[in-house]
C-alpha cells in the first residue's frame, strides 16, 4: 500500500468518528485533505473550523459549511495529520506552515485526533526538521536568539529560513518559518519552554499533550495509538 493510501484509510477512518451537528477542526496538509474529502462524502450537517486558506478553499469547494474559530464557543473534534509522531503522541507539525492555527484549534478542542501514513510513526522525534514561526520585522536577530535557545537544550545547529522557488515562505499570518533540522530531540518539554522565551518567535511545531489518539493507515490497515 503506497502512503498515499495509507493516508486515504487514516483520513476515512477519521471522518467516521464525526457526527451530526458537530464543529469540527479541520487540519491542513495532504493527509489532512483526506479528512476532509471524506469528510464531505458523509453529507453531515456540520460545522468546519479550517486551520488554514488551502483547507478553507478545499472545504468550500466541497460544499462544506465553514466558521471561524471565533464563531463558535468550542469544536467537538480536530482532525489533522503530523510530521512526525513520537512516544505518548507528541508530534512535529508545520510541515504546511500552518503551525500557529493549528494549534489555536487543537487547543480549543474537546478531542484531537491525529492521522498518518505508517512512516510518521518515530521513536524518537527530530528527523524531520522542527518548524518555528517568527515574526518577519527582525527575524535574523531571532535567528540568533534561536540558536541560543537551541543550544540550552543541547542542540547545536542554525534554524534555516523556510524559502520556496527563491522566496520566504510566509504563513496565512504573515509570518516566517524557521526549520530547526534537530535530528534527535531528547526532551521536548524543555526545547517547547526554551522556544517560547524567544522574542518573536510566534510559535514552534512541538504539539505536547494535545492528541488524544493517533490513526495510522499501515499495509495491513488502519492502526490505532493512544498516550
Amino acid at each position: 500500500m503506497s502512503a498515499d493510501d495509507q493516508k486515504r484509510i487514516a483520513g476515512e477512518a477519521a471522518a467516521a468518528l464525526v457526527e451530526a451537528g458537530m464543529t469540527v477542526g479541520l487540519g491542513t496538509g495532504s493527509t489532512a485533505a483526506w479528512f476532509v474529502k471524506a469528510l464531505a462524502g458523509r453529507g453531515l450537517d456540520i460545522r468546519g473550523v479550517p486551520t488554514s486558506v488551502a483547507t478553507a478553499d478545499l472545504a468550500v469547494s466541497l460544499g462544506m459549511k465553514l466558521a471561524t474559530l471565533d464563531e463558535v464557543k468550542g469544536i467537538d473534534l480536530t482532525v489533522d495529520g503530523a510530521d512526525e509522531i513520537g512516544p505518548g503522541l507528541t508530534l512535529i507539525k508545520g510541515g504546511g506552515a500552518a503551525l500557529l492555527r493549528e494549534k489555536l484549534v487543537w487547543e480549543a478542542s474537546k478531542r484531537c485526533v491525529v492521522i498518518a501514513d505508517a512512516a510518521k510513526v518515530v521513536p524518537v522525534l527530530g528527523a524531520f526538521a522542527l518548524p518555528i514561526e517568527v515574526v518577519a520585522f527582525g527575524h535574523i536577530h531571532t535567528q540568533a536568539r534561536l540558536c541560543d535557545a537551541l543550544a540550552s537544550c543541547d542542540i547545536e545547529i542554525a534554524p534555516r529560513w523556510r524559502k520556496k522557488d527563491g522566496e520566504p515562505v510566509r504563513t496565512d499570518g504573515g509570518n516566517y518559518v524557521y526549520d530547526a533540522a534537530c535530528r534527535e530531540i531528547t526532551d521536548s518539554a524543555m526545547l517547547a519552554d526554551a522556544l517560547k522565551l524567544v522574542t518573536g518567535v510566534v510559535e514552534h511545531g512541538l504539539f505536547i499533550d494535545l492528541a488524544d489518539e493517533a490513526i495510522i493507515g499501515t499495509d495491513s490497515g488502519v492502526k490505532r495509538l493512544t498516550p
